[in-house]
């Protein structure tokens, strides 16, 4: 009989242990829920709070600068259907210009063709003519926006401008075939263009320019076409000298090739 009122008693004593446990359990779910409901609460037109200056701040230090900039980047004199379409801009003496992010415009690294004066044609070469065969894929050499892609039957032919988010404009002429649209953003070393023979020109090649506010700066100085690679990761403009400064180049044999 003892042993039963004992049993009893313990299983009496459990009873009591697991209501214990329901309850406390139960406590715990409805703190959980307040909890809950009032984190909720708390977030509630959180999207409203966050300031424009905070969201500017967070692509500075995402990109290396504002989102503001890179638009006005392509906002100025953007609707010209000219190559140069900054003759009227208040351009600076003098720009650096980060050439880091870079892709060789076409597989070929033989120059035909220099930058400057050539006395057999009497006129200016803005840019380098590169060995290409018809069909040769051409590439974006930086990333940016196609400002550009027309035809000029007395001069470059098929040809491509793309303005890029270091403030440079490229152009790529004598093409035979266009892969991209005007202001479709490319990255660097996205196809943009197929090579070719047209307009003024004496043989199939690619004719590439490298600009700042319209002014043409040799390319040479830019790209050392041979290793494939850019001289520096930042090229200073001169806006007072055609072929700018010669300090920028560097022996490609100190750079990784890329």
């Amino acid at each position: 009989m003892k042993l039963f009122f004992n049993c009893l008693r313990l299983g009496f004593l459990g009873m009591a242990i697991i209501s214990l446990g329901l309850a406390a359990n139960a406590q715990s779910i409805n703190d959980y829920r307040t909890t809950h409901n009032n984190l909720l609460a708390k977030q509630n037109r959180v999207k409203d709070k966050i300031k424009v200056e905070e969201s500017q701040n967070y692509a500075r230090n995402l990109y290396g600068e504002k989102e503001a900039d890179r638009a006005d980047i392509y906002n100025e004199a953007w609707n010209s259907d000219r190559v140069n379409p900054y003759q009227n801009a208040n351009i600076p003496s003098t720009k650096v210009l980060d050439v880091s992010r870079y892709h060789m415009p076409i597989k070929h690294n033989v120059v035909t063709s220099h930058f400057g004066y050539r006395k057999q044609f009497g006129r200016h070469h803005h840019g380098v003519d590169l060995k290409a065969s018809v069909g040769d894929t051409v590439y974006a050499a930086f990333t940016g926006k196609v400002r550009l892609a027309k035809f000029d039957r007395n001069g470059y032919g098929f040809y491509v401008v793309v303005r890029h988010d270091n403030g440079m404009e490229t152009v790529y002429g004598h093409l035979s075939k266009f892969l991209v649209k005007p202001n479709q953003y490319v990255k660097a070393g996205t196809p943009i263009a197929l090579s070719g023979n047209t307009g003024r020109s004496t043989g199939p090649h690619l004719h590439f320019e490298t600009r700042y506010m319209g002014i043409a700066m040799n390319p040479e100085k830019i790209f050392d076409f041979v290793n494939g690679v850019t001289y520096r990761d930042h090229y200073t403009f001169n806006k007072n000298s055609n072929d700018n400064s010669t300090n920028n180049r560097q022996s490609a044999s100190s750079r990784r090739r890329r």
